[in-house]
């Protein structure tokens, strides 16, 4: 998996800045306050910058990049606005603005005084993530011979960063749960970036059960078993794909003999729409319709690495939506595990056909304190609320308003939408209990609504509509355009606010 950068903390020593030949940092908390000991002819040039419209435009977490310094071996000056009194937020977001322009060198960074320094360091390992696995590395020869060639197969020099802070000690020892987060938003991102050539279903459940080395326990269930277990409306998904249909169950129990918290996330490694196609102009993003899976695996991951005091059950439904002559059809019913009868209106609403069966099985098994389950659910959640928020359903006030505080908490964007009875008339079927969509309108809360009728009476349960926050078109404050890993931060949070023990 891509490796979040390199961070060191060490003594502020401001006399090793001239010398530095990778790229220098400085966190100013003022515009007037340069650091000491800084060659005369680089302050100068850095306030000339500072001073300039640019620099007098700059926000808390933003900066400004100086080529080349005059004074300094760098390769590049960055100064970045932080005053002492910025938010979390602001402090990611200054990390962040160094990440964006890592390199592949070595980056020193003047934190100072700076006391939200371990939140610039998140913010940069989080933007400075690069998923390159399927780039090729072609060496630039040089003058000399064609014996100095750089070898082609090489991995390229991997960037590193070093913190000049006042305690680098204790920030240091306080690193490891901000690395273990880092961790898994990358875990998710990658998951949501390879291709479905390569993420196939058994791939991904491969990674998964490989995550036994962390410390979690892994269960895989095949085919067979899900046949077994009653869930024919899962499988129905999978039936035109080559990859067979599997569920991944993850457990953590750090928490003692409590009831645990249940994530459950879909894992459509692609979504063609089987046989009601989607149309081909962008269907190639369709590899992102696993998010909710990586969400999930990227939040057990985490937990694993912090060693977290609670009990988290992580459980994903992973299959292939495609057309074949085996795949399900338009008019077809199927049986869920609960027993439920439902009447396939649209191949392409097969996300909640996944969730109903896993969503089941996961309260019958583990009978958790609160189900959570996360998708790349409808393209009507993008239409409501565009690619800042994720749309969050629940049938629990208190629920609801965890997942909110934490997303808040952590800057990732989420907005609670309504659930009803008046909604259930759409998605009434003639033939069958209910159908999979009810059309064009309300269609996220027809969605919502249509899970909900798989959540046992007085289990509290949030669904959260990841659509348009799992791979938006553009870059955002923390990641490069691609996957944002959108959701690890927040569920992590929440377990650490509502679960965890004391």
């Amino acid at each position: 998996m891509t490796q979040p950068v390199e961070i060191n903390f060490t003594e502020i020593a401001p006399e090793k800045l001239a010398d530095h030949q990778g790229r220098v940092a400085l966190i100013l908390t003022a515009p007037d306050k340069l650091p000491g000991r800084l060659p005369r002819a680089t302050r100068e040039a850095a306030m000339r910058a500072l001073t300039s419209k640019a620099g007098q435009a700059l926000k808390p977490g933003q900066a400004l990049e100086l080529a080349f310094p005059a004074g300094m071996a760098a390769e590049a000056l960055v100064l970045v606005m932080l005053p002492l009194a910025s938010t979390v937020a602001e402090a990611r977001r200054a990390g962040a603005a160094i990440g964006a322009r890592l390199g592949r060198g070595h980056t020193l960074v003047l934190a100072g005084v700076q006391k939200l320094a371990g939140e610039v360091a998140l913010g940069l390992a989080l933007r400075g993530y690069d998923f390159d696995a399927y780039k090729t590395k072609i060496g630039d020869k040089t003058d000399g011979d064609a014996d100095a060639a750089a070898d082609p197969d090489a991995p390229a020099e991997r960037p590193r960063v070093t913190f000049m802070v006042r305690d680098p000690e204790a920030l240091a020892k306080s690193a490891g749960d901000a690395a273990a987060l880092a961790e898994g938003v990358f875990f998710t991102r990658d998951l949501v970036n390879e291709p479905a050539n390569v993420l196939t279903t058994s791939d991904f459940a491969d990674r998964l059960q490989a995550m036994e080395e962390i410390g979690l326990t892994v269960e895989v269930l095949d085919e067979d078993q899900l046949a077994e277990l009653g869930m024919r409306a899962l499988l129905a998904v999978g039936m035109g794909s080559e990859t067979p249909s599997k569920v991944v169950v993850m457990r953590w129990k750090g928490g003692g003999d409590e009831q645990p918290l249940a994530l459950v996330g879909k894992g459509v490694v692609f979504d063609s729409g089987g046989i009601s196609i989607k149309p081909g102009a962008g269907m190639e993003e369709m590899t992102m319709d696993m998010g909710g899976a990586g969400v999930v695996a990227g939040v057990m991951r985490t937990l694993a690495l912090r060693r977290a005091k609670a009990n988290v059950v992580g459980l994903v439904g992973l299959v292939e939506n495609m057309p074949d002559g085996r795949a399900q059809r338009p008019g077809d019913i199927v049986k869920s595990m609960k027993g439920d009868t439902i009447e396939v209106i649209n191949t392409d609403a097969e996300g909640r056909l996944v969730l109903a069966d896993v969503l089941w099985y996961a309260q019958e098994r583990f009978k958790p304190r609160a189900i959570i389950d996360l998708a790349t659910l409808t393209g009507a959640v993008i239409i409501a609320l565009g690619h800042d928020n994720a749309g969050v359903f629940a049938n629990d006030d208190a629920l609801a308003d965890g997942i909110l505080a934490a997303a808040k908490a952590e800057g990732e964007g989420a907005w609670r939408l309504p659930l009803g009875p008046s909604y259930d008339s759409l998605i009434k079927s003639r033939l069958a209990d209910m159908k999979n969509t009810g059309g064009r309108a309300a269609g996220s809360i027809t969605a919502a609504q249509f899970i909900q009728r798989f959540i046992k009476e007085g289990q509290p349960w949030a669904h959260i509509d990841i659509a348009g926050v799992t791979l938006p078109p553009s870059a955002t404050d923390l990641a490069p355009k691609g996957a944002t890993g959108w959701g690890v931060m927040t569920l992590d949070r929440l377990v650490r606010d509502r679960f965890e023990g004391k």
